[in-house]
C-alpha cells in the first residue's frame, strides 16, 4: 500500500494530516483576532476612564448632565464590543474560563454598569460601585489577554 496516496488528507512527507495543519492555522488566526479584540477593548477602557474624568470636571464647571454624554456613548459601545469579544472567544476556543470571562464581561458592560449608574441618581454608593465595576470590567480582559495562549496548539 502506498502511504502517500491512500485517498486521505495525509501529506506524502512526514505523515502530517493536512486538514489538521490547516485547522491549526485557522485556530491560530482566530486566537490572534481574539487577543487583538481584548487589546482594543482595553484601549477603549482607558479612553472611557479619561472621558469619565473629563465629564466630572466639565460638570464642576457648569456643563450640566451632557458632560457625561461621551462617557455614556462609549460605555454602550463597549457593551457591543464585549459581545464581539464573547463571539471571538467562542470562535478562538481559548478555554472554558475565557468564554466564561467574556460572558461575564457582556453581563457587566451591558447590564450592571447601566443599573448602577441609574441607581446612583438616588444613592451615591451605587455611583461608587459603578466605578469599581468599571475597574472589574478592565481587569477581566486584561486577565484574559495574559492567560490566553499566544498561538494555537499544534496537532500531534
Amino acid at each position: 500500500m502506498n502511504e502517500g496516496n491512500n485517498g486521505s488528507n495525509t501529506a506524502a512527507r512526514g505523515g502530517r494530516d493536512i486538514t489538521a495543519a490547516s485547522s491549526t492555522r485557522r485556530s491560530g488566526a482566530a486566537l490572534a483576532v481574539y487577543r487583538w479584540g481584548l487589546l482594543v477593548f482595553l484601549a477603549a477602557g482607558v479612553v472611557q476612564i479619561f472621558l469619565a474624568g473629563l465629564g466630572t470636571f466639565r460638570l464642576l464647571h457648569g456643563a450640566g448632565d451632557s458632560a457625561f454624554d461621551p462617557h455614556r456613548v462609549l460605555g454602550f459601545a463597549m457593551a457591543g464590543m464585549a459581545l464581539i469579544v464573547l463571539i471571538l472567544a467562542l470562535t478562538a476556543r481559548p478555554g472554558a474560563r475565557a468564554v466564561a470571562g467574556a460572558a461575564l464581561l457582556v453581563l457587566l458592560t451591558s447590564f450592571v454598569q447601566s443599573l448602577l449608574a441609574g441607581l446612583a441618581d438616588n444613592h451615591v454608593i451605587f455611583g461608587a460601585l459603578h466605578a469599581v465595576d468599571g475597574l472589574l470590567i478592565l481587569a477581566i480582559p486584561a486577565y484574559l489577554y495574559v492567560r490566553s495562549p499566544r498561538q494555537a496548539a499544534s496537532a500531534p
